[in-house]
């Protein structure tokens, strides 16, 4: 099991940033991709972007320039750098983590809580 704990979200400006964390606790040595998606008010959740454990990215398209994802597998950590947000990127953010059961050959999907981000117009 992997626990996904994020932190950083808040209420900021239009034009401001925010960057969020999430930390990755328990059985991490398998844990492969990690990222974010987010959910707007009455919408559906949505990829944000995603890095592998060799540091691959894929953004949504609509984020890229804007938004960067990072991570250190060190501290089994990934970052969200959000730059200029605009209020329809009003959203719960939510961690999540691929992880691979070395023992049984399958893989599992991970989520955190999620992280509440309000941008003011």
């Amino acid at each position: 099991q992997v626990q996904l704990v994020e932190s950083g979200g808040g209420l900021v400006q239009a034009g401001g940033s925010l960057r969020l964390s999430c930390v990755a606790s328990g059985s991490t040595f398998g844990i492969r991709d990690m990222g974010w998606y987010r959910q707007p008010p009455g919408e559906q959740r949505e990829l944000v972007a995603l890095i592998s454990s060799s540091f691959r990215t894929n953004y949504a398209d609509s984020l890229k320039g804007r938004f960067t994802i990072s991570r250190d597998n060190a501290k089994n950590t990934v970052y969200l750098q959000m730059d200029n947000l605009k209020p329809e990127d009003t959203a719960v953010y939510y961690c999540y983590a691929e992880g691979f059961n070395v023992d049984f050959g399958y893989t599992s999907d991970y989520w955190g809580r999620g992280t509440q981000v309000t941008v003011s117009s």
